[in-house]
């Protein structure tokens, strides 16, 4: 059977009810939604960019939906402490599928507004036109999103405003019922707007089949600047489809980094679009995963103008019988003279089960470029192994170690500081075996779904 078809079932079987519970400009959306879905497939291990993953399987299983929009009961922000300590965040949480404001919240503090989609829809109207706007229903993961997303988070800076708080977007699942959770963010920067954005995904229900159908819209002005990182710290029994669109307008600067440190199964996709010259792009990701982990990554930067950068660097570090993925592709289009574009992906198998799928790519198709791709898999430098263990260093430290400056270029990237210094001790952690998922959890508060 059709995966989808289930899915598109249950929306014609209540289309009244998640249209009464959502706003207009969602509503607007759906049937074009729906016709992108007849006679559409979920792709299949060995399709196309997806040589390793199974996406029919894992949206096969039905998880329940909580389509009336009922409170699950609970405070998402009281089973909440956030693993990077002394960073001030705006905090929001999205509790299984309902949003809900931190006590440290704004609305609209320093000029960034931060609101629902249903409240945006009153307050900020012509600012919520912009959704669905980069969303490409071609792909049936994203169409099955507009189709059934009842709600949303819109993140709107205004021209010239520059932001000091950190916004941070807490998604948690917390249920005793297998749950599927649609969520989506709007990001828009008008010219001149600066903002930074950290979102982390969270498990705290060990034993519950979760699914996480995840779509984040970017758009970034002219001489705009925006930060998105992406952390996720789940569990076993969680399954994450995440897209993410950016799209850049002349001198922007944006940075996308995806972290993932615990996991079941991951399948991020990132998608910009650069429309302006003297504009750069950073989309950075790093994976550390073990037992039966899967972790895939595509990624596409298209240049459509001229006189722009982009950096791109994907790290993988498999153990056990993990799997990890990576299929990127940088385009430059006829007439985008003097880009400068790098691409890489570096992976290190540290058991002899792993499994890394690689595929880099270059397509261009004017002169006067600068660009370049490369890929490498392999295993911890035995000499390194060896002249540390000769230093009285223990094979496990020894290890350890090689893995963690393995991973530094990475995290070094990030310009929060807070969160890189953060990260550091959390990927410690995580090769030391100490990080437990959700580790930035409290004691698990289990509520009934």
């Amino acid at each position: 059977m059709n995966a989808l078809q289930q899915y598109i079932d249950l929306f014609n079987d209540n289309r009244k009810v998640i249209e009464a519970g959502s706003p207009a400009v969602l509503n607007a959306q759906r049937n074009a939604a729906l016709a992108a879905l007849h006679g559409a497939r979920l792709p299949r291990k060995g399709s196309e960019d997806y040589e390793a993953t199974d996406l029919e399987a894992v949206f096969a299983p039905d998880y329940g939906m909580n389509l009336t929009r009922i409170a699950f009961g609970g405070d998402a922000t009281e089973s909440f402490r956030c693993d990077v300590p002394n960073m001030s965040t705006c905090l929001y949480t999205c509790f299984n599928d309902v949003i809900v404001p931190g006590p440290n919240a704004m609305r609209n503090a320093g000029g960034m507004v931060v609101e629902t989609f249903k409240e945006a829809a009153t307050r900020h109207p012509e600012v919520l036109t912009r959704y669905g706007s980069l969303a490409q229903l071609d792909d049936p993961t994203v169409a099955l999103n507009t189709l059934l997303a009842q709600d949303g988070l819109l993140v709107y800076v205004p021209r010239g405003v520059v932001t000091e708080r950190p916004l941070q977007l807490v998604n948690i699942f917390n249920t005793t019922q297998p749950l599927m959770a649609v969520r989506r963010v709007l990001v828009v920067l008008e010219d001149g707007a600066s903002a930074r954005m950290l979102v982390c995904d969270h498990t705290q229900s060990k034993d519950v089949n979760f699914l996480s159908s995840q779509v984040v819209e970017i758009i970034a002005g002219e001489d705009s600047t925006f930060d998105y990182y992406d952390l996720e710290e789940s569990t076993p029994l969680t399954h994450r489809v995440s897209t993410i669109y950016a799209r850049q307008a002349r001198g922007s600067n944006v940075l996308i980094d995806g972290i993932t440190l615990t996991n079941g199964f991951t399948r991020n996709n990132y998608r910009v679009t650069v429309d302006g010259e003297h504009a750069e792009t950073t989309l950075l990701g790093m994976t550390v995963a073990g037992d039966e982990q899967h972790v895939d990554t595509h990624t596409l930067i298209s240049h459509n103008a001229g006189l722009c950068r982009s950096n791109e660097m994907f790290k993988y570090v498999l153990g056990d019988k993990a799997v990890g993925a990576f299929a990127g592709k940088i385009l430059i289009k006829e007439g985008c003279p003097r880009v400068e574009a790098y691409q890489g992906n570096r992976n290190l198998c540290a058991s002899p089960q792993a499994r890394m799928y690689t595929k880099p790519q270059l397509e261009i198709y004017t002169d006067d470029v600068k660009a370049s791709h490369g890929t490498t898999i392999g295993q911890l430098d035995q000499e390194a192994l060896y002249y540390m263990r000769t230093r009285g260093i223990s094979e496990a430290e020894a290890r350890r170690l090689l893995m963690q400056a393995f991973m530094s270029d990475v995290i070094d990237g990030v310009r929060l500081d807070v969160l890189r210094d953060r990260l550091h001790y959390l990927v410690e952690k995580r090769f030391n075996g100490t990080l437990a998922s959700c580790s930035s959890c409290a004691e698990e508060c289990m509520v009934k779904g």
